[in-house]
């Protein structure tokens, strides 16, 4: 977890001597004991930590005592590891002295109400120690993430195959834009439709600001007319990818009936207790995407399911290592409490 300096008026200060030894920070950048090789390359600021890693110290360089908090020390390796940790633009913020001393308040702020907290017991609360094991989880999960290749060293081969295997999965399917108009009676559609049929798309923008009972679908602001009464783009009735869970069905088979963009099917649709005008806004046809195109996709397929098989694999071998066992008859009479009013909610102090 990357530590975020805070502002100058942080309540927390670190000693006027912790804060001369962050002399040490150059330190390990210039004065190396003879035979360790050279020190390595400064920052744009003129000192080396902007890049430093841990392993660039040496023993006694990371064992360099930076801050005493109580009987805890943070050492100049710890200070270096947590620069390490993040990411390189945040790393950039900590590039002058200033800013590295606020760094270390940071991390003596921390230690301090670290201690302060065990010494009052949290760390030995039930919720704590959950928190723990869920973060032990991660960590071992990480672990094992970091140990699969990256989605560029997936073998081409592999690649290839999966393409092949699923082309299926690369196929688009042709897509379309749907509009309407929602009334409450057939008499008034049917007299709605037959304008609509005709309409241009300022007069169907008009229509649809007018009568539509669908406010949602209303034209905003300097958005185009023809976009008034838009409910989304839907593929074709039937396929699994061309659902749209704003567009119900009976209006998304309407739309494929429209063989031109910009017609209005010459039917009214009865749907959920209103009829509809259903209009066909654009459409783009269907097409395969070649490999070139899924190969990216691809690669990061496999990694995800590298990684799903690799933990897997892991949980097979801790089930074995830890044997659980599940008490199904006292899991049975677990009852999950009742939800308790919060302090927003009118509580009837009348009822027995």
């Amino acid at each position: 977890m990357a530590l975020r300096a805070r502002s100058v008026r942080s309540p927390f200060r670190a000693g006027a001597g912790a804060l001369a030894l962050l002399s040490a920070l150059s330190f390990f950048g210039c004065h190396k004991k003879a035979g360790e090789g050279a020190a390595p390359a400064a920052s744009a600021s003129g000192s080396p930590l902007g890049s430093a890693a841990p392993k660039t110290l040496s023993p006694e360089q990371a064992a360099q005592v930076l801050a005493r908090v109580g009987d805890r020390s943070i050492t100049l390796g710890e200070f270096a590891a947590a620069l390490e940790r993040m990411d390189t633009f945040e790393r950039l913020r900590y590039q002058s002295p200033e800013r590295r001393k606020l760094l270390l308040n940071e991390m003596v702020e921390l230690e301090l109400l670290a201690q302060e907290a065990r010494r009052r017991g949290l760390d030995k609360q039930p919720e704590t120690e959950e928190r723990m094991r869920q973060m032990l989880r991660d960590e071992l999960l990480r672990d094992v993430r970091h140990e699969v290749p990256g989605p560029s060293d997936a073998p081409e081969a592999d690649v290839r195959k999966y393409y092949d295997e699923h082309k299926a999965d690369f196929s688009e399917p042709e897509r379309r834009r749907v509009a309407h108009i929602a009334v409450a009676s057939q008499a008034q559609a049917k007299t709605l439709l037959t304008q609509a049929s005709q309409a241009t798309p300022a007069e169907w923008g008009k229509l649809v600001s007018e009568h539509s009972l669908d406010k949602s679908t209303r034209a905003m602001g300097a958005a185009p007319p023809e976009l008034a009464g838009d409910l989304g783009i839907v593929g074709p009735p039937g396929h699994p990818r061309g659902a749209n869970p704003r567009v119900p069905e009976a209006l998304r088979a309407a739309v494929f009936k429209i063989d031109k963009v910009g017609s209005v099917l010459p039917e009214v649709v009865a749907d959920g207790g209103m009829f509809h005008i259903v209009r066909l806004s654009s459409r783009t046809d269907a097409r395969d995407r070649p490999f070139e195109e899924a190969e990216r996709t691809i690669r990061i397929t496999l990694v995800q399911e590298l990684v799903k098989q690799r933990e897997a694999n892991l949980e097979k071998e801790l089930r074995a290592k830890f044997p659980v066992s599940i008490d199904e008859k006292a899991l049975a009479e677990v009852h999950a409490p009742k939800p308790v009013a919060s302090a927003t909610q009118p509580v009837d102090r009348m009822r027995p």
